[in-house]
């Protein structure tokens, strides 16, 4: 199961890009990666399409495994595991294991 969600603020921890943050654009739950802005970037050639009608080297984001980026503490702003916690009206969120805090998909 992976814990990580569209929207969230997470640091990579290991790879080329070791110790950048950002934002989660893109999670492919089938392969266990996730496309991260401004992180893993890769240049791609693309040829001219009837859309595009120009080619040539575009850089894009590309996926990352998700074993390599950890989630940041919305208090602390430090990395953190994520948790699970059941609420009284019997909801699952997903909570920070460090301040045990509420982690939301748009937390920064």
């Amino acid at each position: 199961m992976l814990k990580l969600r569209k929207g969230m603020k997470v640091k990579v921890i290991a790879g080329k890009d070791r110790g950048k943050e950002g934002v989660i654009e893109n999670v492919l739950v089938d392969r266990n990666r996730v496309v991260i802005e401004g992180i893993n970037i890769v240049k791609k050639s693309i040829k001219a399409t009837a859309q595009t009608k120009q080619a040539g080297l575009v850089e894009m984001a590309a996926p990352i495994h998700a074993s390599n980026v950890m989630a940041i503490d919305p208090k602390g702003g430090k990395r953190t595991r994520v948790g699970f916690k059941s609420t009284g009206d019997g909801k699952k969120v997903r909570i920070a294991k460090k301040s045990g805090s509420e982690i939301t998909a748009g937390a920064t």
